[in-house]
């Protein structure tokens, strides 16, 4: 094995989470990396190694890890005083300063080299306005956990810096209140998981495009594919036919001849890659309106599913389909008892779906559970279930971070 490909097999065993950071209109900004140390005694604990942080980005990519957008990590007054952040683009990050750093003149002055380096920094609202004021003024975004600070500390906070060249970033929004009360304080950035809640699901019907895309997913999780039925469903598509026309003629697949029939297109495909195309095309045409981390996620979570299936004695059950349907709900909003009614899937695979979804013990819940822990790096959660599931933490993180770099090998964007 070359170097290069050791380095790749090495960055499926980095034990990571990352945490998405949005715009006020619900656009992935960055998102804030977590790295942890593999423990011999169960689940990974945090780490404060320089080089564990850098080591794990640099291995797994920012592209992979952040689809393109900031990386916020943060530092320690080792990584600040040393060279290893130069490692990393300083375009691409913001590093967060540590919140027990005093404010020395070697330290200050190594944090302005950076900062004409091109590189960004957040600090910490309310210890900013305290022991690290001479960091002020490098500052680009002032981070502030609304849910632990008075109202007082929050409108002082947001007094302070309005005005000036910072962003301002509300941490641990988990609701749609946390981030509405956020947003009329003044923030601008919101960091947590409220854009996938529930809370603003409404009962309406699918439109034909969303109905038809459902559908084909459900077409390609069948044991035996209906060729005819599947390029019926593409072609009451005109967006996704297109799609599939062009793909077929991209200079990637490499036909002699232009592929001017979908019938023939799909035919020379052959099934691996019609399926394939299908489930990346249609997750991502679902949720083109939506906040692309969403979008990530669904991919992420039918990849990883799939990925364990075989582990788990679940082939019988399409563990893509139900990874990316789990959170359907969110991209299509509407509940998920509704996405199930308009898909022909059994009423045994629509029961275990919807108890895994709503928190009943079911076959699926497990899983589902394992998969959300992952997720959010929950890293107990995680050793709890793949214990109760017979899956080795090694394994379940390896899938994972697989699955994330699958999913961002397409980003927000469909297999043109």
């Amino acid at each position: 094995m070359d170097t290069a490909a050791k380095r790749a097999d090495q960055a499926l065993d980095a034990w990571l989470s990352r945490e998405p950071i949005l715009t006020t209109n619900e656009q992935v900004a960055g998102y804030e990396l977590l790295c942890r140390q593999n423990s011999a005694e169960g689940a990974p604990t945090p780490t404060d190694s320089s080089s564990d942080v850098i080591d794990t980005v640099n291995l797994l990519g920012l592209e992979a890890l952040c689809d393109g957008r900031l990386a916020f990590i943060k530092s320690t007054t080792k990584m600040l005083m040393g060279d290893q952040l130069l490692l990393l683009p300083p375009d691409r990050l913001v590093i967060e300063l540590p919140t027990d750093a005093l404010a020395e003149p070697a330290l200050v002055t190594a944090c302005r080299e950076l900062k004409s380096r091109g590189y960004r920094f957040a600090v910490d609202g309310l210890i900013a306005s305290h022991r690290l004021k001479p960091f002020s003024d490098l500052a680009d975004y002032i981070k502030l956990d609304t849910r632990k600070s008075s109202s007082e500390e929050n409108n002082r906070v947001v007094s302070g810096y309005s005005a000036g060249k910072c962003q301002l970033l509300a941490t641990r929004v988990e609701t749609r209140a946390q981030f509405d009360e956020a947003g009329h304080c003044g923030f601008a950035l919101f960091q947590g998981y409220f854009f996938r809640s529930s809370g603003r699901v409404k009962a309406r019907h699918f439109s034909q495009n969303e109905l038809n895309r459902i559908q084909l997913l459900q077409a390609i999780s069948s044991q035996k594919l209906d060729f005819n039925k599947i390029e019926e469903l593409i072609k009451h598509d005109p967006a996704l036919s297109f799609r599939l026309l062009r793909y077929l003629n991209s200079a990637a697949l490499g036909f002699w001849t232009p592929i001017t029939s979908l019938h023939h297109g799909i035919n020379l495909l052959g099934e691996k890659e019609l399926v394939r195309w299908i489930r990346i095309a249609t997750t991502l045409s679902i949720g083109e309106q939506k906040c692309s981390d969403l979008v990530l996620s669904a991919l992420v979570r039918g990849r990883f599913c799939e990925l364990i299936a075989e582990k788990l004695n679940r082939q019988q059950t399409d563990l893509f389909l139900f990874g990316m349907l789990s959170i359907m709900d969110s991209i299509l909003d509407v509940p998920m008892g509704v996405i199930l009614e308009g898909l022909p899937l059994d009423s045994q695979a629509k029961s275990e779906i919807l108890s895994a979804k709503v928190g009943r013990d079911g076959p699926l819940t497990p899983i589902y559970r394992l998969m959300l822990a992952r997720e959010l790096g929950e890293w107990e959660e995680i050793a709890q279930l793949a214990k109760r599931l017979n899956l080795s933490l090694p394994f379940v993180n390896r899938t994972y971070n697989s699955s994330m770099i699958w999913a961002s090998a397409f980003g927000a964007k469909a297999p043109s």
